[in-house]
């Protein structure tokens, strides 16, 4: 298993890293259309598993938001970055603690819908991330990494108190506090040390702007969203009564297994940036 994850993460970096830097719109644009399309999939399955709906309902919407992202740009995506943070805070984080609606219910077609949207602006932010730089957005992405080893290792050698039992068990409360103590402390770090090598990335420009304790701020509030997008997706799987969202990426589930943290944290990086 180890050794297909390992393969699996050198296979996608070497498709990734250079559609990045290589700079061509069509490149990335394919890669992005690719995993919006997986992504929205996955979402659509774990809200109605079994339907044969599914791949055509992904279709429409991979088809929707091409058009509207790439063929005809959207003139102010800062209204999508604005809808993905407000979905998450004011219904997708505290279905963590009211739970999910039944499957065969409206109020689950609702949130799938809901949550449809929280995908749409997390890659609507990918493509305005990248539109500054191929480094301002991949310091975004590291600080959710950040947090996700973080939390693994301080759960691991500290964790006592369950963070949401009844959702994923193998989180406490003292992994989420050891993930963002780490992101706190390498994005320091990296600001007051990095020099003109990292004067590109979003915690730069966040503390150039906001001071130290905006920056601060800023770095909760990612760490807080990344850890509630984890256990929404982890709640979605719990209903469904699978594992992984998906077997596309072998030995890492399915491609929202990966994104999942980073679905309400891009939007709201992304709105911040509006204001740097």
């Amino acid at each position: 298993m180890l050794k297909t994850r390992i393969i699996t993460a050198l296979v996608l970096l070497a498709v990734l890293l250079p559609v990045l830097y290589i700079g061509n719109p069509i490149a990335f644009a394919v890669v992005v259309a690719v995993f919006f399309a997986a992504a929205i999939w996955e979402t659509f399955r774990l809200f109605s598993p079994g339907s044969r709906n599914v791949l055509a309902v992904a279709a429409v919407w991979t088809a929707v938001f091409v058009y509207a992202f790439f063929i005809v740009p959207q003139p102010r995506p800062v209204v999508w970055f604005a809808i993905g943070v407000l979905v998450w805070l004011l219904r997708l984080a505290p279905s963590l603690k009211i739970g999910l609606p039944p499957l065969a219910s409206f109020g689950n077609t609702l949130l799938s819908i809901t949550y449809a949207l929280s995908i749409v602006a997390c890659f609507a932010a990918i493509t305005t991330l990248f539109a500054h730089s191929a480094l301002y957005l991949l310091s975004v992405l590291v600080l959710v990494w950040i947090a996700d080893i973080g939390a693994y290792f301080s759960g691991k050698a500290l964790g006592k108190h369950k963070l949401a039992p009844s959702i994923s068990p193998g989180k406490s409360w003292e992994g989420a506090i050891g993930g963002g103590v780490a992101v706190l402390v390498l994005s320091s770090l990296a600001v007051q040390f990095g020099g003109a090598a990292l004067a590109d990335t979003f915690p730069a420009h966040v503390q150039a702007r906001f001071g130290w304790g905006g920056l601060t701020l800023v770095l909760a509030a990612i760490v807080a969203l990344s850890v509630c997008g984890d256990l929404f997706e982890s709640q979605l799987k719990r209903r469904a009564g699978v594992k992984d969202s998906s077997n596309l990426l072998p030995g890492h589930g399915g491609v929202l297994d990966r994104i999942d943290a980073l679905v309400p944290v891009l939007p709201l990086a992304a709105l911040i940036n509006t204001w740097l």
